[in-house]
């Protein structure tokens, strides 16, 4: 995950590319070298499973008989920066740091947690202004334009360095601000872009450019509605969820579409709205029409599975989870998510899903029996996810009778929430809370208690 500091700086050298002026800096790693590398070796993608980046650049590193030393002078660094680095796990890291030993090993940038546009800002760019703002446009653009033949309308979107290309890197750095920053100080800053996105819009001289910018919007759209929904503003959510949807339309996307369609149905799933779930499920598939990403195909399984969970079917959850982890299977990992996935999705994330299932349903086998594969999402840098995850859990203690568990779970979860002022997270806890009733509540539960009344976000 990024320092909040960098990610802060990435964001203004971004928007400051909107307009055309700025440069990004960075280490002044460069690289003539021819590498052949196994990145597909168990090791490795273990490493960047966890969020362990240091641990990739170690591999790759000793792999390529590199020193510590020689990585550090390549990179304008030291050698015991690079040792730092290579011993900080799954922690945050600096980005221009990472990106620069990245790029002079030639690690693929998701190994790393990094997108491809992510890299190339944090990377510097020798030449002058203009050069450089003509290669962080290109390496923008080519991380964003949509990569699959089975979605024609997708293409509508070219490999420029215009102005909708560098709005999505802004949206991309916000969506991963989302997991440390609490969503009150970022939806201001988030419905200003929206503006600015919608703004160029409706200035825009050509057809094509409105068309992309109108995807941004959809974009920028369904990441507010995320962020209202986390503050447990549920009209707010619904309405930029309908939002990104129309504007998905008008972008004529239909990967896009069937997204933030299939977004809405989670959101109306984890409300209880199981059958309006459903038929928006249903919706989302049609837009995928024939020879869809395997990715689009899971995360839409998964979606059903939380929807028949709504609606209090185990088998037809169950089958869905089923086919979910059979298209998660297929995934390429040597690819990186297609946009508008920021982040992969993978068998770990089916796993938490069949967490959410069983605390829903009531099976604590479920929950129980898939913690173990969720624990990539639990070790994850996007600590609101994993008090999400970790309330799950809490569910299938308690109807398993662990009250001690439970409750020591949701306590450390809903602290999480206060902390981010999430009301999600703590709607979530009170929805735990409501799973036991007795008259004479044990003092784990009394101290939950006593955290959770009264609370006011």
């Amino acid at each position: 995950m990024l320092d909040e500091p960098e990610m802060t700086h990435f964001l203004h050298t971004a928007m400051r590319q909107v307009h055309g002026g700025g440069e990004a800096g960075g280490g002044p790693c460069t690289t003539g070298r021819v590498v052949r590398m196994n990145w597909a070796s168990q090791a490795i993608r273990e490493a960047s499973r966890v969020g362990d980046y240091g641990k990739v650049v170690k591999l790759a590193r000793m792999a390529q008989r590199v020193s510590q030393k020689q990585l550090g002078e390549a990179c304008g660094t030291s050698q015991s920066a690079v040792s730092r680095l290579e011993k900080r796990g799954a922690d945050s890291y600096e980005t221009a740091q990472l990106a620069s030993a990245a790029k002079y090993l030639q690690i693929p940038p998701y190994l790393v947690g990094l997108a491809d546009h992510t890299a190339a800002l944090a990377a510097k760019v020798e030449g002058t202004d203009v050069e450089r703002r003509n290669f962080l446009a290109g390496a923008v653009a080519v991380a964003a334009a949509p990569t699959f033949e089975a979605f024609p309308a997708a293409r509508a979107q070219p490999a420029d360095g215009g102005q909708a290309a560098t709005l999505r890197v802004a949206t991309s750095a916000f969506r991963r601000m989302d997991g440390s920053t609490a969503s009150r100080l970022l939806v201001e800053p988030v419905l200003g872009h929206l503006r600015l996105a919608q703004g160029l819009a409706g200035e825009a001289e050509t057809n094509e450019q409105r068309v992309r910018l109108a995807a941004v919007g959809s974009e920028v759209a369904g990441f507010a509605a995320w962020l209202s929904w986390d503050m447990g503003d549920y009209g707010s959510a619904r309405t930029w969820y309908g939002s990104s949807v129309k504007a998905a339309r008008r972008a004529a996307n239909p990967l896009l579409t069937a997204y933030q369609v299939g977004s809405l149905a989670q959101f109306e799933a984890h409300a209880g709205n199981g059958s309006q779930a459903l038929g928006l499920c249903r919706a989302a598939r049609k837009q995928l029409g024939a020879g869809p990403p395997h990715i689009a195909v899971a995360w839409l399984s998964s979606v059903e599975a939380l929807a028949h969970a709504a609606a209090g079917n185990e088998s037809a959850a169950d089958a869905a989870l089923t086919a979910a982890a059979r298209s998660a299977e297929k995934i390429t990992e040597d690819d990186p998510p297609p946009w508008p996935w920021v982040f992969t999705f993978n068998e770990s994330k089916v796993a938490a899903c069949r967490v959410a299932c069983g605390a829903r349903l009531g099976i604590p086998r479920w929950v129980s029996g898939a913690q173990e594969s969720a624990g990539a999402v639990m070790a994850a840098g996007h600590e609101k996810q994993r008090a999400l995850l970790t309330l799950d859990v809490a569910s299938g203690h308690l109807t398993g009778g662990r009250l001690d568990a439970a409750f020591g779970l949701g306590t450390r979860a809903l602290e999480i929430g206060l902390r981010y002022k999430s009301g999600r997270i703590v709607e979530r806890a009170r929805a735990l809370r409501r799973g036991y009733t007795s008259a004479t509540p044990a003092k784990i539960v009394r101290d939950f208690d006593e955290r959770l009344y009264g609370v006011v976000l």
